[in-house]
């Protein structure tokens, strides 16, 4: 019997499995790709995601590769306006990163034999064993795992989230094309850049002095979108794009279209993840199979970083007060204690994430537009973002 089994090797996934790991607990990952997943391209990520990288003891690993943001531009393209915003902050400033980069930095840190690729979940159920619950996963090629603890990491159409009777997560209207632009011999860019019409926002971040991580977003009711990296591409380039300033229009020319995602946003509702069924004795979820959100807060990651060090801190101090022991009476107890903790950061930051994004995108409410080129960048924004110095704390040693 496993002590841990983690479903799914995402940032939630490995990271969840690196934080049980500093306290002493190796986690079984269970991975249904045939390798690392490295979709996404890149993500920013907030002084509370870094808190929670030194906790694990991996920051140092990206802070040497990855420059600090100080400022950005929000250029409103049907006024002209410009809105200067600072990220200046005594506790740091965000970085964009690598996914790839991020998994990486946290997989090296995991015994080899961590993760067990191309592993698809039929079904999950629960039985007695010595008086306590135990998990039980069955494989779609039979192989059947019994477990102490099951963490569902598997992202927004979780299974182990189904399982706990969690509602789906909900279309918020919107979609994202996502992905990197590659300038070989450098592109001269340090700023953050967006650029903000009707019912559109579109902007890009530079990783290093030759990536840049761009995107492009707007109102989109379905979810029957373009896969193929070139359709999207060319579509950006000549449909939805078009008007937008040549300064971004060159960092699209210039993407790595093996990159390219174009994408629902997705997120679960708020009182959903408030009051539904986040654990079930020992099995619970984190990252986007507990709190899907939209992006506009940049919180996605960063909560699932937040996740793998409560739930490392709880389980691990179950493990070390019963003499380094799994004892499955008291890992509910920990999850329980896990939950009750982040149920309302997490409600909170998809409210949050939601309303920015509302607010940013503009549509044609009357008024909204002056609102957020006058009112949100200049004085709300920099309180909204107060929530991305949050510290999850530490892990017990």
């Amino acid at each position: 019997m496993e002590a841990v089994v983690i479903v799914g090797a995402g940032i939630a996934g490995v990271a969840t499995a690196l934080a049980l790991n500093r306290v002493g607990i190796k986690a079984l990952v269970l991975e249904r790709s045939d390798g690392l997943r490295t979709t996404g391209a890149a993500l920013t990520l907030f002084p509370n995601a870094w808190l929670a990288l030194d906790a694990l003891g991996v920051s140092h690993k990206l802070t040497s590769i990855y420059a600090p943001i100080e400022r950005g531009f929000y250029t409103n393209l049907k006024s002209g306006a410009i809105q200067q915003v600072s990220f200046s902050k005594a506790n740091g400033n965000p970085r964009s990163v690598h996914r790839k980069a991020l998994l990486e930095a946290l997989t090296e840190e995991l015994p080899i034999d961590s993760i067990r690729f191309s592993c698809k979940i039929k079904a999950i159920d629960a039985q007695q064993h010595e008086g306590s619950s135990i998990a039980v996963v069955h494989l779609e090629d039979g192989t059947v795992i019994k477990s102490k603890v099951l963490i569902g990491c598997d992202g927004v159409h979780s299974v182990v989230a189904k399982w706990l009777g969690l509602a789906e997560p909900v279309h918020s209207g919107r979609s994202a094309v996502r992905g990197l632009a590659v300038y070989p011999q450098g592109h001269g860019l340090k700023d953050v850049h967006q650029f903000l019409s009707p019912s559109i926002r579109a902007g890009f971040v530079p990783l290093t002095h030759t990536d840049i991580y761009w995107f492009f977003g707007g109102s989109s009711q379905g979810t029957n979108l373009p896969t193929d990296p070139k359709v999207i591409q060319s579509d950006i380039l000549e449909n939805h794009a078009k008007n937008m300033p040549e300064l971004y229009l060159d960092v699209v020319r210039h993407a790595d279209v093996s990159t390219l995602t174009w994408a629902p946003l997705m997120f679960r509702l708020p009182w959903k993840v408030a009051f539904g069924n986040l654990s079930k004795q020992s099995v619970t979820v984190a990252g986007d199979a507990m709190h899907p959100m939209t992006p506009d807060l940049g919180q996605g990651g960063c909560g699932a970083l937040e996740d793998a060090v409560v739930l490392g801190r709880h389980i691990g101090n179950s493990y070390l007060q019963n003499g380094r022991i799994i004892v499955p009476r008291e890992m509910c107890r920990a999850i329980q204690k896990y939950v009750e903790e982040r149920k309302w950061r997490a409600t909170w930051l998809i409210v949050g994430s939601y309303l920015s994004g509302w607010v940013q995108d503009g549509g044609s409410l009357w008024g909204l537009e002056w609102f957020r080129d006058f009112i949100f960048y200049k004085f709300l924004f920099r309180r909204i973002t107060e929530v991305t110095h949050y510290d999850c704390g530490k892990l017990p040693f």
